[in-house]
Order: structure tokens, then sequence, then C-alpha cells
């Protein structure tokens, strides 16, 4: 094992650029059987996934299970907890569970203290009855930090909350307080409720990353690029994440009709990822993050979203296996740092979102639409080329520049749906 660290605004593993490319399974610890955990880990590994999202404390909206798993005494099937009596099996066997992810190259992001856990966050407001009281606040943590520092988490210290009481950003405050004490060398940040970036300052300055949630609103999908672009004007640049897109066949909130799907979710990452949110991103399959078995009951709906799919079906959407391509075209062409830079698009500049890595060699744009699209300046000498983010299948990009009006245009590709144009200005005189 080792660690992940920050380099200026992305991470790195082992000395080289480390992309997070995480899946969100939330109710890893209460939900899956030992099979279907395995199963899991082997089917997310094989696509590309390196980062796994998971609440240490049991997901308030998680599907109901076959048996009761529960890292504290409970009465009532999980639905309420005494968080003066913890359960030693749980904790042995979620440090199995991580034990086996871990030794598939996944890197645990652990989820502290989830919102409906915290006094006065939306989620506690509409199910309160599991709030921590503060004195057991630190019992609480210490159990999580020694239960599994070992796998060399990234520490995410709330989960789906907001900060717009004093009431959580004290608890978040003390919990950051005695993270910095318990796990002073781990990677710390912030998982924050969807379409929101009202993170305190106070508590942005101690974050190591910066996660954000565009969430599954269908009226705030451009969310996914302007969040990205409010947290890159941040005092301080970190690496940022969207560590919470639209899910893959999510309905969307507050059941309204219809759902997310795999389209959705790659046009989500790559606005964020072209927004400067490009140190990593998240995938989400909705029935995986919950684990939905139609035999049990959802204990909650969140937001309100039609019902899931079973997580067997779940796991298999396709979109997981665009992630996974996105990665590796990041990866190939050194995107882990990017700024956007809207102004080098000529046309179609409330459609295309372009972005340059930091260093200027590489210029990108993602076409949601194929189209050509024209770019200001000579391109003269530069590598042209589509890159079918579907396929990951590459083509040279036709071109001619135009003197008088200083553009080049790109004619259309070949690909039938969303695809990157790279221009690569390496070696240009």
């Amino acid at each position: 094992m080792s660690q992940v660290k920050v380099n200026k605004r992305h991470l790195e593993r082992d000395g080289r650029p480390f992309f997070w490319l995480a899946d969100t399974i939330w109710t890893a610890f209460t939900n899956p059987t030992d099979d279907e955990w395995i199963e899991y880990l082997d089917r997310r590994a094989a696509q590309g996934f390196n980062v796994l999202q998971i609440n240490a404390l049991p997901q308030w909206d998680r599907c109901g299970a076959p048996f009761d798993r529960y890292p504290y005494a409970t009465d009532d099937h999980g639905r309420t907890f005494d968080f003066t009596r913890p359960v030693p099996e749980f904790w042995e066997h979620a440090r199995w569970q991580l034990a086996e992810a871990v030794r598939r190259g996944f890197v645990p992001a652990i989820v502290v203290q989830w919102c409906n856990y915290v006094p006065n966050t939306w989620a506690s407001n509409l199910v309160p009855d599991n709030v921590i009281p503060d004195e057991l606040v630190e019992f609480v943590v210490t159990r999580i930090v020694e239960s599994f520092a070992e796998f060399d988490p990234i520490w995410v210290i709330s989960g789906d909350t907001d900060f717009d009481n004093p009431e959580p950003v004290e608890r978040y405050t003390m919990i950051a307080d005695l993270m910095d004490r318990l796990s002073p060398d781990s990677l710390k940040c912030y998982h924050i409720k969807g379409r929101y970036d009202g993170l305190p300052e106070s508590l942005a300055e101690r974050a190591d990353i910066y996660l954000y949630q565009s969430g599954h609103n269908i009226s705030a999908q451009a969310g996914a690029r302007t969040l990205a672009l409010s947290f890159g004007e941040r005092p301080v640049s970190r690496p940022t994440i969207n560590s919470e897109p639209c899910y893959e066949q999510i309905g969307y909130s507050h059941m309204i009709y219809g759902r997310f799907r795999r389209e959705d979710c790659r046009r989500a990452l790559w606005l964020s990822v072209t927004g400067g949110a490009s140190a990593g991103v998240t995938y989400g399959a909705h029935g995986v993050w919950n684990w939905q078995n139609p035999s049990y009951d959802t204990l909650a709906l969140g937001e309100g979203f039609l019902q899931a799919l079973p997580h067997e079906v779940s796991a298999q959407l396709p979109g997981a296996d665009d992630f996974g391509l996105a990665r590796r075209i990041i990866e190939r062409l050194g995107l882990f740092e990017l700024d956007p830079c809207q102004e080098a698009l000529a046309n179609h500049k409330e459609d295309v979102f372009a972005a340059k890595t930091t260093d200027g060699s590489t210029l990108v744009a993602y076409v949601p639409t194929n189209a050509s699209i024209s770019l200001r300046g000579d391109l003269t000498g530069a590598h042209l080329t589509w890159i079918d983010v579907t396929s990951g299948r590459t083509a040279p990009a036709t071109w001619s520049y135009d003197p008088e009006r200083d553009v080049t245009r790109l004619e259309q590709g070949a690909h039938l749906a969303d695809a990157l144009v790279v221009a690569s200005l390496e070696g240009r005189a």
C-alpha cells in the first residue's frame, strides 16, 4: 500500500500522477454478501476504477438486506443505533472488505460522518433519530480511524452535507480537529450536498482536495462545470473532483419523471474535467450505491428518486465503461491539470467546452454533438485529433486556416455522438 499525495492541482501515487476514478458504493459495509463483494470488486477493477467511496456508518437511505450487519447495537434492524455499544464483528468484517479492495489496487475514500448523523442538516432534520451526541463524537471517530487507518484511506470528513446552519460547521470542525490528531498524514476532504459550493473557508483551508457534487437534479446539470469553475476561484488551488455527478439510471430528484442515462453521465464527466475538476471523477450506478435488493425496502428515498434496478443489474450498466475509458484518455494525454479555456473557441461557445493543460502543451474541447468547430489562432503545425469518447477510436482532424479571421476550422469527424478534439501544441514554433 502507498498513500495518495497532492502535487499542486493533481494527485500522485508512487511518484506518478493518479487520476481518481471512484465508484460510489456507500453501503459497502452493510449490504453486500461476501461473494457479491468480491464479484463487485473484480468487476470495477477490470473497468479501471481505483477509488471506492464508502460510508463508514450505515447509509441512511440504503436498501434493506437479508442480514443485520451494523456497527452499533440496534433494536430496530439498523434504523437507530446505540453509539455507546459497538459491535466488534462489524468492524472486523469491514476490515476484511477493505483488505480485499486494497489488494486489488483500490484506494478507500471513507466518509467519517454523513450528514444525517450531524445536527441541523437537511437530512438530520428529515430523519433525526441517529444524530450522534457531541459527547460521543470522539468515541465514534476514534473507532473509525483505528479500524481503517492501516488501509491508507482518504478521509472524507462530511457526507452530502450543507453548512447553512452553525451546528454542522461546529460538528465538522470538531471532527476535522480529531482527524488532524488521529490521522495527521492522511488526505482529507469534504463531500458536500448537490448543487452547492458553500464549503466554509474555515473548513476549506483544511482540505487537501475539493470535492463537489453536481447531483441528480435535471435542471442543474450545468453545475458539473459551473461548480468546478467556482472551486477553481477559491483562494487556494487544490485538486478538484466532481465526487457525485448524476448516477446512471437514477430518477430525476423530487420524483420528476425521467432517468439519467449513460450519455448524461458521460456529459457530466467531461463538463467537470474541462471545467477544471481534472484531478478525478466519480461514477455512480443507481442500485449499486444503495445495493438495491427487490426483496427488501429502501429505508428512505432521500431527495425522492424512482426505484433503482437490482444491484446485480445496475453493476452492469454500460456507463461505467465510459468512465474507465475517460481515465485511459486522460492518463494517455496527461490531462491531470486543466484550465478552462472558452476563449479558444471561435464558435459554439455555449455548447462546446474547452480547456488547456497548465503548461499550455495541449488544448482539448469536449464536443457534445458531432459538428465542425472553429478554434482561434493558427494551429498550423499542431497535431489535431478527434477522439470518440464512446469507443476510444481516434482519427486525424481535417482542418483549414483562415488568416483573415485568424481561425482554424476543424471539419466534423466520423463519430456518431460526443467526442474530444485534441490539439497537441508541443513543438510548435
